[in-house]
């Protein structure tokens, strides 16, 4: 196929300012992306290259603009999974992105999926009693269920919001930080109070804490409790072991959502313990109500240097765990790489 041109009329240049971004680096991204040559003149865009790639070009506009139309802003992580969709045949599927609003945040931002896999996990949260979400970091498991817990509670489906993680972390021990134990606990659960505070302000927030419709606690405080009515988060639950999952199932209570959050690939345990998540996923897998959710380095929606962060530790890991023969043994060699918590803290 040889080399083609097309050419897209832009109805409303505010469409193409939204499209092209600040010093059109939104066109550069597709342009590198899909080797082809863009130009904007007269409302109109012009692209250039080989014909295959002109196809895919085009399609990748038509979709940012249908995204563009409906409010959504355009960035350099939207167009690279837009030419994945692309590439993959899927471009119908672009007007299902950012539909709904999953929760409005304190300041009035609307927190949407803004991917296919993220768009299932809030499926599978609405649908299901228990949701199992596994993923890479900057995937927004952890960010996307706290939406969720926030609009049920607003609706009035549950009372309460509770958010839970196991208190091991890359080799720290509890003993070695200060104050007392809820001052020991908070650096853990700091991500939690993150998302919630983005949604709900810090006036309502310690309102609610104070009323007991919030409880951020780490795992261990779960045991001997039944929880009705609320929406309980357990996050980092790769790091839970197999009892703890259990004892942290088995606290579900009527008009109860949960929802399982975690990375497998960022295991903190010791060598010889099976992480609960792990072996949750096997045992529960046909067990109705419970829903288990994939999320992929596609579905990253941070930045793009987090993907490429991803892939570089796989591929690493990939190289390390064919070659651990060959090199004499190496008793790393099959271990999954426990790095990765410094370069991209979770949401």
């Amino acid at each position: 196929m040889g080399m083609i041109e097309q050419t897209i009329s832009l109805e409303r240049m505010e469409e193409a300012v939204n499209l092209f971004g600040s010093f059109d680096e939104n066109i550069r991204v597709m342009e590198q992306e899909l080797q082809v040559s863009v130009v904007n003149r007269d409302a109109e865009l012009k692209i250039m290259g080989e014909a295959e790639n002109v196809l895919l070009a085009a399609r990748t506009v038509e979709g940012l603009m249908s995204l563009s139309a409906r409010g959504e802003p355009i960035s350099e992580q939207n167009i690279r999974y837009l030419i994945e969709l692309v590439r993959a045949g899927q471009e119908q599927k672009i007007s299902e992105l950012a539909k709904d609003v999953i929760c409005v945040t304190a300041r009035g931002k609307p927190v949407k999926a803004k991917t296919l896999g993220q768009k299932k996990y809030m499926e599978a949260i609405r649908g299901n009693t228990v949701t199992m979400c596994v993923g890479p970091a900057g995937t927004g498991k952890t960010y996307l269920a706290v939406a969720a817990a926030v609009s049920a509670f607003r609706d009035k489906q549950v009372n309460r919001i509770i958010l839970t993680r196991p208190a091991v972390e890359a080799g720290e021990k509890l003993g070695f930080l200060p104050g007392d134990l809820q001052n020991k606990v908070d650096p853990y659960l700091r991500p939690l109070y993150d998302g919630l505070f983005e949604m709900l302000g810090t006036d309502s927030y310690h309102k609610y804490l104070e009323r007991g419709n919030i409880e951020v606690v780490p795992l261990a405080y779960m045991r001997g409790r039944t929880l009705d009515d609320s929406f309980i988060i357990l996050d980092e639950a790769q790091n839970t072991s197999r009892e703890q999952m259990k004892m942290f199932l088995t606290r579900l209570g009527f008009g109860s959502k949960m929802v399982i959050t975690g990375d497998v690939t960022q295991i903190d345990l010791p060598p010889d313990r099976i992480s609960g998540l792990k072996d949750a996923m096997r045992v529960l897998r046909d067990v109705e109500g419970v829903a288990q959710c994939r999320l992929e380095e596609s579905d990253i929606v941070r930045h793009v240097l987090v993907q490429r962060i991803v892939q570089a530790y796989e591929a690493y890991e990939n190289r390390k765990g064919q070659g651990k023969n060959v090199s004499g043994g190496n008793p790393e060699g099959g271990q999954k790489m426990r790095a990765g918590r410094e370069i991209h803290p979770k949401r």
